[in-house]
């Protein structure tokens, strides 16, 4: 039974292994380059700001004349009739009216003065600029869940190398230990402790092979490609050991917010309140307007009519002189809500702050945790090929050597825990910091 799940699990293991080879590998920069032309989330936001432009090309239209023909035609049924009295005898009684009437004619007006629609334009204005800043940030989030998922990755495959690892060793361990017990040179307990071994490193395989699974989903699902994609990621975490190396953050290093995505909305709406806040006090401006109007009617019980012309220009002055002071307390609830807003922009920069020190103090600590890793791993590769060597001899226990092989694998798994909590943190600061990916396609125009 033992030879059998044990070969079920190597050949399911060459099975992962060329299909792994099979799949289609891409780089981080490949993985945000397509997740920004196929996600959902970036297409909303592009769509928003086409949406918002149309809106202030709509607000524009308001200062255009606004012409409009209109057409009548009339069928009197029973026409009205008048009595006069003209105190002579019977009332004398008229009909009123004609069987037909018919009116067509052209109308034009436009504003003239106007300070409150004026002030909606640059309203309009700020709404498209909001929709732009919130794509960036949408872009911006994006990048940063790509590279998150990514690492996560590689961190998953590191982790299913180790203990794969793992496995061969005990796999191999139990098979000498095996051979051993067969010709009467090692005890019922040390093949029994090999066994055990073997099969406990099984559920790890398993196990970590599913996280690679789970972990490569995620990453085609924030893509926004179709999860039965056969992908896999190229690389390695330790192809990051150098930015452990060279960069660290002290408490002192200068950060800026000025990009961050979250500060220059707020900022934008803010603008916005100020904005709407003199929009409001303009209602007291009076306004003027003009139009024009120029019609044919035509009158008759028969078709056979005349069409007189009729036209007129008009100036139109409204002056507001009390509206109950509904324009007074709407100014006093813009301002309130805009001392709201101001009080959020600052508890929005002190959580930036505090999010920024947690960063740093997480980088500084994967930094020390990757340095002391990297020395204990050198370490615990040596005692485990000692402890292999002294066990093959006889100078060793099987408890030795599975002692040297934890303390290996938990040095591998540390260090690549370390980089990867690195490379988030740092993911991470970006994204506070607001900082823009850069495609292929814009270096080429910037270049250019």
């Amino acid at each position: 039974m033992f030879k059998t799940n044990h070969l079920l699990l190597t050949i399911l293991l060459c099975i992962c292994s060329f299909t792994i080879h099979a799949q289609e590998k891409i780089t981080l920069e490949e993985a945000i380059e397509i997740a920004l032309s196929e996600s959902n989330t970036i297409k909303i936001a592009d769509m928003t700001i086409e949406k918002t432009g149309y809106a202030k090309k709509g607000a524009y239209s308001a200062l255009y004349p606004n012409i409009s023909a209109t057409g009548n035609y009339q069928r009197t049924l029973k026409k009205q009739v008048m009595v006069m009295d003209m105190g002579m005898g019977d009332p004398l009684e008229i009909e009123v009216g004609t069987s037909n009437n018919v009116s067509a004619g052209v109308s034009a007006a436009m504003p003239l003065v106007n300070a409150q629609l004026w002030q909606s334009l640059k309203l309009s204005a700020l709404d498209v600029e909001l929709a732009i800043e919130q794509a960036r940030s949408s872009k911006i989030s994006l990048v940063s869940q790509v590279k998150q998922s990514f690492y996560a990755v590689l961190l998953a495959k590191e982790a299913y190398n180790v203990y794969k690892e793992v496995y061969d060793n005990a796999q191999k361990n139990f098979e000498d230990v095996e051979k051993k017990y067969n010709v009467g040179k090692a005890s019922e307990f040390e093949y029994l402790r090999a066994k055990v071994n073997v099969n406990n490193a099984e559920p790890e395989v398993f196990n970590a092979e599913s996280s690679v699974e789970l972990a490569i989903w995620q990453l085609k699902a924030i893509m926004g490609i179709d999860l039965n994609t056969e992908l896999d990621v190229e690389g390695e975490l330790k192809d990051y050991t150098e930015e452990l190396t060279v960069m660290t953050l002290a408490a002192s290093d200068t950060v800026s917010f000025e990009n961050n995505t979250n500060l220059l909305q707020l900022r934008l709406q803010d603008e916005m309140l100020s904005q709407t806040i003199k929009m409001t006090k303009f209602q007291y401006i009076p306004t003027l307007s003009a139009s024009f109007a120029y019609n044919y009617n035509a009158m008759g019980n028969t078709f056979d009519m005349s069409w007189n012309p009729y036209s007129v220009v008009a100036l139109s002055l409204n002056i507001p002189i009390f509206d109950g002071f509904s324009k007074r307390n709407n100014i006093r609830q813009y301002k309130k809500t805009q001392d709201i807003l101001r009080l959020n922009i600052e508890d929005t920069e002190r959580n930036l702050n505090i999010a920024l020190e947690n960063y740093r103090d997480q980088m500084n600590t994967s930094v020390k945790r990757f340095t002391a890793a990297e020395a204990t791993l050198e370490m615990a590769q040596k005692s485990y090929d000692i402890s292999e060597k002294m066990y093959e001899v006889g100078k060793a226990t099987l408890v030795e050597l599975n002692d040297a092989q934890l303390a290996l694998t938990q040095a591998q798994l540390t260090m690549s825990q370390a980089i990867y909590q690195f490379m988030i943190n740092k993911a991470s600061i970006e994204e506070l910091m607001g900082v823009e990916y850069i495609t292929e396609e814009k270096q080429e125009v910037e270049k250019q």
